[in-house]
């Protein structure tokens, strides 16, 4: 077994894989970029090697770097993790032609997976389900046209060297295919260096659900059942679990029997994933093999109660897999969300900046560590309260993995881990999430990858949440104006008769942004618990929630519950199952005034282009005086490794230039003015 080894990679799976090679008695070596000189995995690890400036092409892309750093700290073996070089077979070869051991499948098995078009005719030759399709390189659109006629339409564009959604495009008649096939060249050249392009059919109410297997030095293979990964956001996992809801007995093992084979074809020695799409009648395809760990491993570990990062290291030691395909269990249910810095009510912005506040669940399974019988809750991050999440990476602030005894127990967990999940100073998509889990076709596992497409098309927005008991939130808020007003009634030195007086009744104000607020009538009695009566509904509500805390935990009527609740000048803003209000308890009489009070409406920024995210600003593309029409590029921000570029939405002149290349934008800062 080594003595150490060296993480090549940064945040959350650098620290969970130093958390198993700490139980396995293995020292660490941690590698970073100037950006990540605090960040926790370096912190964790027993030695740390910066190797860089921030930018990934500068330090974490850099092959001569980790090497130099595993012959200097003596680390006999390289963990990649997942992304930047985990994939990239000619890193892995030069790792062995240097001695140092790749706790990764060998430089072949990662060639002969890494080509999409290759990829598929080994599938072929192993008697893996393939989709029907042309697997050679198509050199003309015209061509391309005539191949997806006699595929039949619909049919996928796709470039061979593509991932995370670049160079791929579905076209359902011949003018679709012409353009998909020109738009997927230029995207795949530009991307990734490779104008190759394939087509197949596309298949419909598509789901996505991959299988992961285990491979050792000495031939042996198995599977771990399946992952569902079929909720999907432009083609980026947003919810795993494990096993499938939808699948039968006959598919799971006709799927995990085809990995293996697979995998044995190309003398696989690791843990990989093997990806199908599964069509709505159960017929499944193979899609492609990731030849490495995946971020959603650990619902596969709860549920078989292995830890993966651990059989990693062993079978790149050298060691036997310790089990057959016939001692592998399935226990209970596992889901994962993906906790990302970004704004699901700005389109899923990126949103860079300081954790003013990171508060995760209370934990009860840990990466590493044996599972408990009962399941729970378990947080995998790279982060901690009043680190920076920097622009140059990805958005990803933790993983959130729940387990329970079946699906409908796993998923009520989940959300109340979410609820319990704070984080301020950056937006996350947790309100998102929240939604998610709540939407009746998600709880019934009705859905396929178009769920996200087909139930949120014009984005998300806070009126797409909804909340089974919105009254509950208004509850919330008029106990914690109660709370306060109990804690105000008490301070000494009061002048008699000028004493702080509390009443039962009280109205609770929900802030609209037009100004229609919401009025609800409360009564509010506190003999030992509180009783908050919102209409017709009674609330009988006790809670541990200190003024200074944003978690609130507690019952209500007898059931458990877990609400955000924090104030911000006048208002309470009170969060709970993804629905948040802001809201301001008033005497009748206030409240009576209030609405007499004028709208004030927010300040008309139509003449400015304001920043929509935290990021640099690469490039601006006009000057002042200079006119421009509308959808012509204005400016470009960069940010978690995405260009995004600004356009203008009409015809117009620009009066003036705000800020300059190179610096750096918070949300809402005016970049131009127009005239």
């Amino acid at each position: 077994m080594f003595k150490k080894i060296l993480i090549a990679n940064r945040g959350e799976i650098a620290c969970r894989v130093i958390k198993t090679a700490k139980k396995m008695g293995i020292a660490t070596v941690a590698v970073y970029s100037d950006a990540d000189r605090d960040a926790r995995h370096v912190e964790l690890a027993d030695e740390a090697v910066h190797i860089g400036a921030a930018p990934s092409r500068e330090s974490y892309l850099l092959a001569d770097r980790i090497i130099e750093a595993c012959k200097k700290t003596g680390a006999q073996a390289v963990h990649p993790g997942y992304g930047f070089l985990s994939e990239n077979e000619e890193f892995a070869k030069r790792v062995e032609d240097e001695g140092i051991v790749f706790i990764g499948p060998k430089h072949y098995s990662i060639a002969a997976m890494g080509d999409k078009i290759a990829s598929k005719k080994l599938a072929g030759e192993a008697k893996v389900n393939t989709i029907p399709g042309y697997n050679d390189v198509i050199e003309t659109a015209e061509s391309a046209v005539k191949i997806a006629k006699d595929i039949g339409y619909p049919v996928m564009i796709k470039a061979s060297a593509g991932g995370g959604g670049k160079g791929l495009r579905v076209a359902f008649n011949d003018k679709e295919a012409f353009e998909g096939f020109t738009a997927c060249r230029n995207e795949a050249k530009n991307s990734f260096g490779d104008d190759r392009v394939f087509i197949e059919k596309f298949v419909e109410s598509p789901r996505h659900i991959e299988i992961q297997v285990l491979g050792d030095a000495h031939g042996n293979v198995v599977y771990l059942h399946e992952r569902e990964c079929s909720i999907q956001r432009r083609h980026q996992k947003v919810i795993e679990e494990a096993p499938s809801p939808f699948i039968s007995e006959a598919t799971r093992k006709a799927m995990g029997e085809q990995a293996v084979a697979l995998a044995k074809a190309v003398k696989y020695q690791s843990a990989g994933t093997v990806e199908f799409v599964v069509g709505k009648d159960q017929s499944f395809y193979f899609l492609e093999m990731n030849t490495r760990l995946q971020v959603e491993h650990p619902v596969t570990e709860c549920i078989t109660g292995l830890d993966l990062v651990e059989q990693m290291i062993r079978v790149a030691a050298g060691e036997k897999l310790p089990f057959t395909q016939a001692d592998i269990p399935r226990r209970g249910w596992a889901i994962e969300c993906r906790i990302n810095a970004e704004d699901p009510f700005r389109n899923f912005l990126p949103s860079t900046g300081r954790l003013v506040r990171y508060q995760p669940p209370a934990t009860t399974m840990e990466a590493a560590e044996p599972m408990p019988q009962d399941g729970g809750v378990r947080v995998d991050t790279g982060v901690y309260e009043g680190g920076e999440i920097p622009m140059y990476y990805d958005s990803m602030i933790a993983k959130l993995i729940v387990h329970g005894r079946d699906r409908d127990e796993a998923i009520a967990r989940m959300r109340s881990a979410l609820n319990a999940f704070v984080i301020r100073g950056v937006s996350s998509n947790i309100p998102f999430q929240s939604a998610l889990l709540a939407h009746p076709k998600f709880v019934a596992g009705d859905f396929n990858t178009g769920f996200i497409a087909e139930h949120y098309p014009h984005g998300f927005r806070a009126g797409d949440v909804s909340h089974e008991d919105p009254d509950f939130l208004v509850a919330i808020a008029a106990a914690a104006n109660r709370a306060y007003r109990n804690r105000a009634a008490g301070i000494s030195g009061q002048l008699p008769g000028h004493g702080v007086r509390i009443d039962d009744e009280f109205v609770v104000v929900v802030k609209a942004d037009d100004g229609q607020h919401r009025h609800h009538p409360v009564t509010v009695q506190a003999n030992g618990q509180m009783r908050v009566t919102v209409g017709q509904r009674s609330y009988s509500l006790s809670s541990d929630w200190r003024f200074r805390d944003i978690r609130a935990s507690g019952q209500c009527n007898g059931e458990p519950f877990t609400v955000q609740l924090e104030r911000q000048g006048v208002w309470l803003r009170v969060a709970h199952n993804g629905r948040v209000i802001e809201a301001m308890v008033l005497s009748p009489r206030a409240a009576e005034l209030l609405r007499l009070m004028p709208f004030k409406p927010p300040a008309d920024m139509s003449k400015f282009l304001l920043s929509p995210m935290p990021g640099l600003l690469v490039d601006i593309a006009v000057k002042p005086g200079q006119a421009v029409q509308a959808g012509e590029r204005l400016a470009v921000i960069e940010a978690m490794k995405m260009e995004n570029i600004l356009t203008a939405a009409q015809d117009g002149n620009i009066a003036e230039v705000m800020v300059a290349r190179g610096e750096s934008l918070a949300v809402d800062q005016p970049i131009l003015r127009f005239a």
